[in-house]
């Protein structure tokens, strides 16, 4: 079996649910730590800062972990805001999203806005408002580039599986007919920003996560190898039935040898 010098490894359903542990999940990240192993921690949740996402996976599940170690969508929307669309600082952006993704955009330069936005910024929003997605949808009618962290439809927790930001990036898109471009899983954008913060080429890496459409695709795409972990919302018979299989399947985490 290939020996990896970095892992990108999803959060919801491959680490945990919500705030429920997930089997093999504490002891993978204690062997990859054992054998200093470099990995970051890559999830389309936009809605926490590192720092938050890192003090989580203390706390709540036993992985000691550092904000250095976390790469959100809302990082790679900001990085690729600069390092792919060159747009500079002071840029002028209308964020519907929570702290992660308003942080991530400030701390690239750019000024958060509602005023006459050079871009709209779509990602997961727990307290949006119909005036948010007003303010929107006029903004990329008058010309704004139109930018979502990241299309997922669903977030799995402890409670099911509850609409993520690409049910409201939905919504933007009917009402506005216009695509955005995407930044989060399964786009290849995401994992080639990780690698290139990493530091190492896509050979070198294997992506872990639950989910085929999402995770595996995202690998896929930017020709990473890709581990698949029966924990989250994909099955092995919904996974037997694509064109494109995972580099490698197990049923949970403790069925990996690093």
């Amino acid at each position: 079996m290939k020996k990896y010098t970095g892992y990108l490894i999803d959060l919801d359903g491959t680490i945990y649910q919500g705030t429920d542990r997930i089997e093999g999940a504490q002891a993978f990240i204690a062997k990859l730590n054992a054998q200093q192993i470099n990995y970051l921690f890559l999830t389309n949740n936009s809605t926490k800062t590192p720092t938050m996402v890192a003090e989580f996976l203390t706390t709540v599940h036993g992985i000691p972990t550092s904000a250095e170690q976390i790469y959100t969508s809302a990082m790679a929307t900001a990085d690729y805001l600069v390092n792919n669309l060159s747009l500079g600082a002071g840029t002028r952006v209308f964020a519907i999203g929570e702290v992660g993704l308003k942080r991530a955009l400030t701390d690239a330069g750019y000024i958060v806005t509602d005023e006459q936005p050079d871009v709209v910024v779509v990602g997961m929003d727990t307290q949006v408002t119909y005036a948010k997605f007003e303010q929107a949808a006029l903004a990329i009618r008058n010309g704004a580039i139109y930018v979502a962290t990241n299309l997922d439809t669903n977030i799995p927790n402890e409670r099911g599986l509850v609409p993520g930001a690409g049910s409201l990036n939905a919504l933007v898109t009917t009402a506005t007919g216009i695509k955005p471009l995407a930044i989060g899983k399964p786009n290849a954008q995401i994992v080639n920003l990780a690698l290139t913060r990493m530091k190492i080429q896509s050979t070198e890496a294997l992506l872990v996560g639950d989910n085929y459409f999402t995770d595996i695709m995202a690998g896929i795409n930017a020709q990473v190898d890709t581990l698949m972990t029966y924990t989250g919302i994909s099955t092995r018979a919904e996974v037997a039935e694509y064109a494109q299989a995972p580099t490698y399947e197990v049923e949970n985490l403790n069925d990996w040898q690093v």
